[in-house]
């Protein structure tokens, strides 16, 4: 790294360190990540590449993939999975504050844990919350991931794991790509299925949540599960 570039690095650590993470700019925190930039461009400027790269393919930093980043000039499969791996880990630490010890009373909780994890998400992502006898979130499963628009619920692999982790209730998300939380007939069949199923093991589905961009459907407040007498 030649003077110049590394002086670049210094500021926004230099003003990490004395001021806190929070003084600092989106592009000063991505710099920071990166460490370098290139024999062509400074890290700063790098950062700024990238940043503007995220933007025109609508997309949030947080949830572009590793191989995209490839398309900017200067980012390598090193700096790519470096930007990558510091998202998931945001995400990670984050989904534990939420979630931790959350008692859920609304569908809305759920909703709340969900949405904004999975905004910008090119997938479908099936997620299980496991709740105990005081529907308190005791820890959460991914079911499975799919395509753009289908994801498998299998009450096979719903249950087992349920049963294996004592569950006295469970609540099955998942997300619509395509920012439309809508149900599908494919969706609604594979509640009642969960349903059913939930019904013999003595597990019961307190509800699906289907999660858009901005809003989200509960197939409980639907009618398609069934609400308690």
């Amino acid at each position: 790294m030649d003077n110049e570039n590394n002086n670049l690095y210094r500021l926004p650590q230099e003003k990490l360190m004395y001021s806190g993470a929070s003084s600092l700019s989106d592009v000063e925190l991505l710099a920071l990540i990166l460490r370098t930039g290139t024999a062509e461009k400074k890290v700063i400027q790098l950062a700024e590449e990238v940043m503007n790269y995220t933007d025109d393919l609508s997309q949030n930093i947080a949830s572009v993939d590793a191989r995209e980043l490839l398309n900017v000039d200067g980012i390598g499969i090193s700096k790519a999975c470096s930007i990558v791996a510091s998202m998931e880990l945001a995400r990670r630490v984050r989904r534990s504050s939420l979630q931790s010890g959350k008692t859920i009373t609304t569908a809305e909780d759920i909703a709340e844990i969900y949405m904004e994890r999975m905004r910008g998400a090119k997938r479908e992502y099936v997620q299980m919350f496991i709740l105990n006898t005081k529907c308190k979130i005791e820890s959460e499963y991914t079911v499975s991931i799919g395509e753009l628009n289908s994801a498998d619920i299998h009450p096979r692999e719903v249950y087992s794991i349920a049963i294996r982790r004592s569950a006295a209730a469970i609540i099955i998300a998942h997300n619509h790509p395509s920012g439309d939380p809508t149900p599908s007939n494919l969706d609604i069949a594979a509640t009642k299925r969960l349903e059913a199923v939930g019904k013999i093991v003595g597990i019961k589905l307190l509800d699906h949540i289907i999660v858009g961009c901005d809003s989200y459907v509960s197939l409980r407040s639907e009618g398609i599960i069934e609400q308690d007498s």
